[in-house]
């Protein structure tokens, strides 16, 4: 635990001072200024990622990428020193005591999670690997041929590797997925003190809501280095930020949304399932266009380009294809490509094992058929009600569309947008591969926001405070009994390790490869490892890469 707090005050600093001199520098282009903390943090964030990935096209991510780090960081101060001052002293002071009371409350809380808890099964299965080899490698051709797996390429990996810190540690830290849930926290925290705050309920808020429902659903995985958890993490946030602007009734620019477009890529890059947030992009495109802001329109581009660039020659490199598992995307012929039968099997037994038929030659099955067991098996009983709402805010959705285009309602073109972003989203993940963790943020948005919509401009608002607080005690409670179950264990210095397995080796041109003698998990301690190896070196050392055999 102790670890991960100073780890994370690391990464406080080096993404505030990032996301800092990335609002400074596109500041006077837009004529617009960033003045929330939490912005920044994000911004600094996908800074950090962006910049983790472009170093590991080059060379390993670990003490030399740090350093360049840190001196990017006093560059920034450098340049910015007296401003940077003043606006680190207006933030602490625009925060009332009782907020930061509880925003300290909540970094010892979420620290104190992330030290300890259920570590995925995946998390030993690939993420572990995944990471170990941008620390010790950077990108490798082929590596997709050691293991398919190792092709999901997640920028959450690379950003991972970048404040793993086994450098300094002597452990490798998977801390980052409780940094994201920290940052919606602060998000969510935001609610009490915003400025357009009223006496009764926002629809905002039915965001905030389904959002602390999450976070306390997963506090016993973010141990765990799975991207699902920062995915999802960064959805709630893009939605819950949008509305507060829509709320604000005062914001004409199309700056604050065109950054959350760009948010959204970066989402995309943790997850490739998340792209169908960009419909987000329709409002400030039309609002851009409208005015004829083309050199915005251009800069905005170049800014997703930047952020998804990387990801994507990461993949090419990794499986030789611009998206993975999609073979039908094929626009590389390179030697490491890996053969399009494992990729198709692959994409096949993802969506298979979602809906809990285990078996990637039953992908074909009609949603009729597998849709009743996977309710039944798969699914808790509080989120069998969240799939059940889901379908009956799918068909509100339609009638209120209807409703807004036939009478020409344009107050609720904005909420609409959100809502048919959130409907596709949930449609796209309940027809391919839907287990909860990968779309808890469409699973949970969706009925929220439609709820609360219906709800704003009525006087059911006091009953959806009084539910929400019977339940929010309830949840908080179960929260405080498993907070007290895990105290015994003793990871409040170090954090909780990667799991152990008994491994076979394998020689393969001179190097020692490592296989588990039962299951498929390796961990993280013995490398280089996979479930099976079938591949030969495209060159002399391991760097050069790894063709299928």
């Amino acid at each position: 635990m102790l670890t991960i707090m100073i780890n994370w005050l690391y990464v406080l600093f080096t993404t505030f001072c990032l996301g800092y001199g990335i609002f400074c520098f596109t500041e006077k282009g837009l004529g617009y200024r960033m003045k929330h903390i939490g912005s920044i943090l994000i911004a600094g964030l996908i800074g950090a990622t962006v910049y983790a990935q472009i170093f590991s096209l080059v060379y390993k991510v670990g003490l030399a990428a740090n350093i360049i780090l840190l001196g990017v960081c006093a560059l920034i101060i450098g340049i910015f020193r007296k401003r940077l001052l003043a606006d680190i002293r207006n933030f602490y002071q625009s925060y009332p005591m009782v907020k930061k009371a509880i925003l300290l409350a909540l970094f010892l809380i979420w620290a104190y999670f992330t030290s300890r808890g259920y570590i995925l099964y995946d998390s030993d299965l690939y993420h572990g690997q995944s990471i170990r080899w941008i620390e010790e490698y950077g990108v490798v051709k082929g590596l997709g041929n050691l293991h398919e797996r190792f092709a999901y390429n997640s920028s959450f990996f690379a950003v991972s590797a970048l404040y793993s810190m086994k450098f300094l540690t002597g452990q490798s830290l998977h801390a980052l997925s409780g940094f994201y849930a920290f940052l919606l926290s602060m998000k969510i925290l935001d609610a009490v003190s915003l400025k357009m705050r009223t006496r009764k309920l926002l629809i905002s808020d039915f965001a905030r809501m389904g959002a602390v429902y999450y976070l306390t659903t997963i506090c016993d995985e973010v141990v765990s280095p799975a991207s699902d958890y920062a995915t999802m993490c960064m959805i709630f946030y893009i939605v819950i930020q949008w509305l507060d602007i829509l709320e604000e009734e005062k914001h004409s620019s199309a700056v604050p949304y065109a950054y959350l477009c760009v948010c959204g890529v970066y989402t995309i890059s943790l997850k490739l399932t998340a792209g169908l947030i960009l419909i987000l992009v329709l409002k400030p495109a039309c609002m851009l266009l409208k005015e004829k802001r083309l050199k915005e329109i251009l800069l905005y581009f170049g800014m997703g380009i930047l952020v998804i660039l990387p990801w994507f020659a990461r993949t090419v490199m990794i499986s030789g294809y611009l998206l993975y598992p999609f073979p039908a995307l094929d626009l590389f012929s390179v030697d490491w490509k890996m053969h399009v039968q494992r990729v198709t099997a692959d994409a096949n037994n993802i969506k298979t094992w979602g809906r809990a038929l285990y078996n990637g030659n039953l992908v074909d099955v009609p949603i009729t058929s597998w849709f009743p067991g996977w309710f039944q098996s798969t699914l808790s009983v509080t989120e069998k009600m969240l799939i059940i709402a889901d379908g009956i805010s799918l068909a509100g959705l339609l009638c209120f569309g209807l409703w807004v285009i036939v009478k020409k309602k344009k107050a609720y073109h904005d909420i609409l947008l959100v809502l048919l972003t959130l409907g596709t989203s949930w449609l796209f993940w309940q027809g391919s591969a839907p287990l909860a963790r990968y779309g808890y943020a469409y699973i949970i948005l969706l009925p929220a926001i439609f709820a609360g919509t219906l709800l704003v401009s009525t006087t059911w608002y006091r009953i959806v405070i009084l539910i929400a607080a019977v339940y929010g005690s309830y949840k908080l409670c179960m929260l405080a009994g498993y907070a007290w179950s895990i105290g015994a264990e003793p990871y409040y210095v170090n954090q909780k390790a990667y799991g152990s397995y008994e491994l076979n080796s394998v020689e393969i041109d001179g190097f020692i490869f490592y296989t588990p003698v039962v299951g498929d998990r390796t961990g993280y301690e013995y490398f280089p490892a996979a479930p099976e190896v079938h591949i030969k070196l495209r060159g002399d050392t391991l760097r050069d890469g790894f063709l299928f055999q």
